[in-house]
């Protein structure tokens, strides 16, 4: 199958609903329209003419390991190299390394195109932006000086060394040893696994992350450093040097995203440097966390968006039967699937949830850029809060989305989405990882419950309802939106009362914690995109009334917008009930009355 970044739809995010010319103004980094469509475009003909076509043979052929070394798909390196000599995978990096540090309120929208392009790609630059992040704020001004340019110009590549066969989400069972030597170093001894990007041949050098325990560390999460382990350290003038005592002992034969080396990485006494302050690993990795979660909810978006591509250009072209009401194309054997309703129900479908977490993306974004480039303290502290109360509902939701999507156009090809050389399983199963990995879905819920409703008591909640609530209103003045608005109020004021009786019934009962907060999360997001649905077809109608020209795209964000508030949002009602029904019924069967 192929790919097409979904411009216009992008920059009627970007510039029709969240201004992005002038929040770059606001942040001071010289973007203006002009530069900023000129790399959206870029950006399209990259994707989509150098990096998807490699998607397909890339779940072929997958990667191989031979004595210690892994070779990616065909392809790849060349790719690679292209995309480090044009610059971007700078593109976000510190401007003090390198990096040309644009906004992510316009590099989400190349990576949500590298995601729909390739994810097996791109999972290997993605993780190095992460690690860029960790050692920018935490690292010495010595491994910055001999690592960190390097990384941003993604010659060197990093990961992210956390899981280890006993230890998951429970990163107080890890293991891993790290010793101090006299020259300030230290030696790190043990295995992790999961390592995406752990070893591959694309890259010149691989800066690996590690959390590891220092011999006099407390016991559990207190206890758990932050190390720089690469695979050559680096010399003198900035060159890879000797290779250190780490190795790829095995790679993953996984389900999906067969393009990427998922690796298991021993370290036999490696040579790593302590990142932050010794016992403070987990607070330096939660630097990349909020990114990561944030970039794994845009792997949904991006493999949504292409499962919907794939299955509307099949429902154009595939003939099969007549319309209910008569040929629509007479002229033809039978029609094409795209007049039946159910077709269209699944369409539709697809379309109202990929366009509405784009624009719920672009919101976050803009939040993750003012936590850090805002004018004052307390707009930076504001921001980050929001962007705290959104990341777990984006990487949840959002790849929640990225697998329905996947699964109606499996249905839309009919006995042909089930076949791989159609493309559509390929979707399905490598966006199965993203409801996994980064902490899964359920761990988000529980995040979402647990730290950011409880932590506050609901306040963030509540000054995020009152903000849709106040668009809501603005909406309503348009007489064609009052009934949209008027549907989406409702719901604002639903959401209040729910979160005030799910926090009731958590400091009741800590197993209500964990017993609605899959559909306190789910309700939320579904909730969350009505807003902005409200926003885009308040925007269209302007657009419309002005008579600004593409009467066709501001209709159809209309149209749109209904289906989704009758057709989509509905939704939100089950999860309200669901959770409504509380943990007793969850808890109350014997473990043994489980057995078969």
């Amino acid at each position: 199958m192929s790919y097409q970044a979904p411009l216009r739809d992008m920059r009627f995010v970007l510039h029709e609903l969240f201004d992005v010319a002038g929040h770059c103004e606001r942040l001071g980094n010289g973007l203006d329209r002009e530069l900023i469509d000129g790399v959206l475009e870029e950006a399209a003909a990259f994707t989509g003419n150098e990096i998807a076509p490699l998607n397909r043979n890339s779940d072929e052929e997958g990667c191989r390991l031979e004595n210690g070394q892994v070779s990616t798909p065909k392809g790849f390196r060349a790719a690679y190299k292209q995309y480090v000599e044009n610059g971007w995978a700078s593109m976000t990096g510190p401007v003090d390394f390198g990096g040309q540090g644009f906004p992510q309120l316009v590099s989400f929208a190349f990576h949500e195109m590298l995601m729909g392009a390739s994810l097996s790609f791109r999972v290997y630059s993605g993780l190095t932006e992460g690690a860029v992040l960790a050692l920018d704020k935490h690292g010495s001004d010595e491994l910055k000086r001999d690592y960190l340019g390097k990384m941003v110009s993604g010659e060197w590549t990093g990961t992210m060394c956390l899981t280890e066969p006993q230890a998951g989400t429970d990163l107080a069972l890890l293991r891993t040893k790290a010793e101090p030597q006299a020259d300030g170093s230290y030696k790190v001894t043990g295995n992790k696994i999961f390592i995406s990007g752990g070893e591959q041949d694309m890259s010149e050098n691989i800066v690996h992350l590690v959390l590891a325990r220092l011999p006099d560390a407390p016991a559990g999460v207190k206890g758990i450093s932050l190390l720089l382990v690469p695979k050559f350290v680096a010399n003198a003038d900035g060159t890879p040097g000797a290779v250190n005592a780490l190795s790829c002992g095995a790679i993953e034969h996984k389900m999906g995203i067969k393009g990427a080396s998922t690796c298991v990485m021993n370290f036999d006494g490696a040579t790593g440097w302590l990142v932050g302050e010794a016992n403070q690993g987990l607070a330096c990795m939660f630097t990349m966390m909020n990114d990561a979660r944030f970039q794994v909810g845009l792997q949904g978006l991006g493999l949504g968006e292409a499962a919907f591509q794939g299955a509307l250009r099949y429902a154009r072209e595939r003939l099969q039967s007549r319309g209910l009401t008569g040929a629509a194309a007479p002229e033809k054997a039978a029609d094409p699937i795209i007049v039946h309703p159910d077709v269209r129900r699944m369409l539709l479908t697809q379309k109202t949830l990929v366009e509405g977490c784009r624009m719920l993306a672009a919101y976050t974004a803009r939040q993750l850029d003012l936590e850090h480039g805002a004018d004052d303290a307390a707009a930076r502290k504001a921001a980050a809060k929001r962007a705290a109360l959104l990341i777990p509902i984006v990487k949840a939701f959002f790849t929640d989305m990225g697998q329905e999507s996947a699964s109606h156009a499996v249905q839309v090809y009919g006995g042909h989405g089930f076949i791989r050389e159609w493309g559509m399983e390929q979707l399905m199963r490598d966006s199965r990882i993203t409801q996994l990995y980064e902490g899964t879905n359920g761990i988000q819920a529980l995040d979402l419950i647990r730290r950011k409703l409880l932590g506050d008591g609901g306040a963030e909640l509540n000054a995020l309802i009152d903000e849709f609530a106040a668009m809501t209103r603005d909406a309503a003045g348009q007489p064609a939106l009052a009934e949209m608005a008027s549907v989406v109020e409702a719901r604002l004021q639903q959401w209040r009362e729910l979160a005030a009786q799910v926090i009731a019934s958590s400091q009741q009962d800590a197993q209500e914690i964990g017993a609605t907060s899959v559909d306190f999360l789910q309700y939320s997001a579904y909730v969350l995109l009505a807003g902005f649905w409200l926003q885009a077809a308040a925007t269209a109608q302007r657009a419309l009334d002005a008579g600004t020209g593409e009467a066709a795209f501001y209709q159809a964000k209309l149209q749109s917008a209904a289906f989704y508030l009758r057709r989509v949002l509905p939704r939100a009602s089950s999860h309200r009930e669901a959770l409504l029904g509380g943990a007793a019924c969850l808890m109350a069967m014997p473990e043994e009355s489980f057995a078969f």
